[in-house]
């Protein structure tokens, strides 16, 4: 019979299962499904002159990517519950009074982190396409050639282990309000939509700006899902860069995507979705 202690403590592992489930699936029905509708079903038309150049969309991939991303709710909900478990235990640097840092550890702290997961997608990500592990890790999310918003998530459960993986590693290494986490994570998965929009939203200005070197974009995602072998960053252009990952074409592949204004004066005419399907 446990005690009221270990019955509390289970309780709390219990809750933090459910509540990271759950929140990434509202971020995921919200976040993703509200940019899918809007993209590709509302303004599909005004926006084909923004679309990413790729191949037929299988009509079959948005079941294949919810279904996926499905699964990998249960993995990110799991590991806020073994995240949980270590804080509980005082083995991370996590804590929850704000006034024992501040704001200014606090602001200072989501730069800090977005680099290290920066850091983290890479390399990970990189690792993830050797030809030893591709197929067992990343191969599900690259049946995605075409993505949409809902490919966001759609992870083989080893590559969503692998993924969820920051979480602990921020909390092991840095000391991180849990707020200023929430904040971060949700960072990532809005950086996550639009990498798989399937449509550039940078100004045309962007190319020509010193930010191209720093900042990734729709195109950058979007020609690694094409090409595979290059374009591996998340956030920021700067690993891709050092390491001569970027796509040859890239940033004429960006000029030419944001060449025109992302919402013309008037609808374009016709029906449809606007976007690639095959039979």
């Amino acid at each position: 019979m446990p005690t009221a202690y270990d019955a509390t403590f289970l309780q709390a592992l219990a809750g933090a299962f459910f509540f990271g489930t759950f929140l990434n699936l509202l971020r995921y029905v919200f976040m993703a499904g509200t940019a899918y509708t809007v993209f590709h079903k509302w303004l599909p038309q005004r926006l084909a002159h923004r679309m990413v150049p790729g191949t037929p969309r299988k009509a079959a991939q948005n079941r294949r990517d919810i279904a996926y991303s499905m699964s990998s709710m249960f993995i990110f909900g799991a590991t806020l519950l073994a995240m949980v478990y270590a804080i509980k235990a005082g083995w991370t640097q996590m804590y929850m009074d704000f006034d024992e840092r501040g704001w200014g550890w606090w602001l200072a702290s989501l730069p800090i982190m977005l680099v290290l997961h920066d850091t983290w997608f890479y390399w990970t990500h990189r690792l993830m396409h050797h030809k030893k592990l591709f197929r067992a890790f990343h191969k599900v999310h690259h049946l995605s050639r075409d993505p949409t918003p809902l490919t966001s998530y759609a992870f083989h459960p080893l590559e969503a282990v692998v993924e969820a993986g920051i979480g602990p590693v921020i909390i092991f290494l840095l000391p991180v309000h849990h707020s200023a986490m929430l904040v971060f994570i949700t960072i990532q998965f809005a950086q996550n939509v639009m990498g798989h929009l399937g449509y550039e939203i940078y100004p045309s200005w962007f190319v020509k700006s010193p930010l191209r070197y720093i900042f990734n974009t729709t195109t950058h995602h979007h020609q690694h899902h094409q090409t595979f072998n290059h374009n591996y960053g998340l956030y920021f252009n700067v690993w891709d860069r050092l390491m001569g990952t970027n796509h040859p074409d890239y940033e004429t592949a960006l000029a030419k995507n944001t060449a025109a204004p992302l919402l013309p004066a008037s609808p374009r005419e016709g029906g449809g979705t606007g976007h690639r399907v095959a039979a």
